[in-house]
């Protein structure tokens, strides 16, 4: 009896390190979301300043489209930014875009004009209304949305040329398909 005294710290620790070495296997890049293949959750967003029209989850029907969450706070956002702008210049997809926690109501739209404006709709979300209906947990984060309006894919980060050519624009040529 006295030796599962000493073996009991023992397994404790096999059991924890078991569970560490399994977490450390897993790509920090890829966060589930209990979204995908589901319908995008109903939202209504106010358009940004300059702009006439909203974003609501009803723009998300009809045709394949993009869903970027951005802030002009986000540094990972002005790295994207650049991509967003060659996808809008191809006419590759339409890009939507989700105006995340702006305390200004003047940045985003300024942010917009300094780097240029790759979305077709654009919604304001200072309270994180529409971020919180896709389940955003940072910027930025983009989202592919099939005619249907259902989510089929989160990109987490900038996209890259990398991500667009071996996940992004296939799957949006696979979903036009449909």
């Amino acid at each position: 009896m006295k030796r599962w005294v000493f073996l009991l710290p023992l397994a404790v620790f096999a059991v924890v390190a078991a569970y560490f070495a399994v977490g450390l296997t897993k790509d920090p890049k890829v966060i589930p979301s209990v979204l995908i293949n589901k319908p995008v959750p109903e939202f209504a967003l106010p358009p940004i300043k300059g702009r006439d029209r909203g974003f609501t989850s009803a723009d998300l029907k009809g045709e394949v489209t993009l869903v970027n969450v951005f802030g002009s706070w986000c540094v990972a956002c002005l790295v994207e930014h650049p991509f967003l702008m060659k996808l809008k210049r191809a006419n590759a997809v339409p890009i939507h875009a989700i105006d995340w926690r702006e305390e200004n109501p003047d940045a985003g739209p300024a942010w917009l004009k300094k780097h240029g404006d790759p979305y077709t709709l654009i919604g304001d979300d200072p309270n994180s209304k529409g971020a919180i209906a896709f389940g955003v947990a940072g910027a930025p984060e983009t989202f592919v949305v099939d005619r249907q309006g259902v989510i089929r894919y989160k990109h987490i980060g900038p996209i890259t040329q990398d991500a667009w050519d071996k996940t992004l624009w296939p799957l949006i040529q696979e979903l036009r398909k449909r």
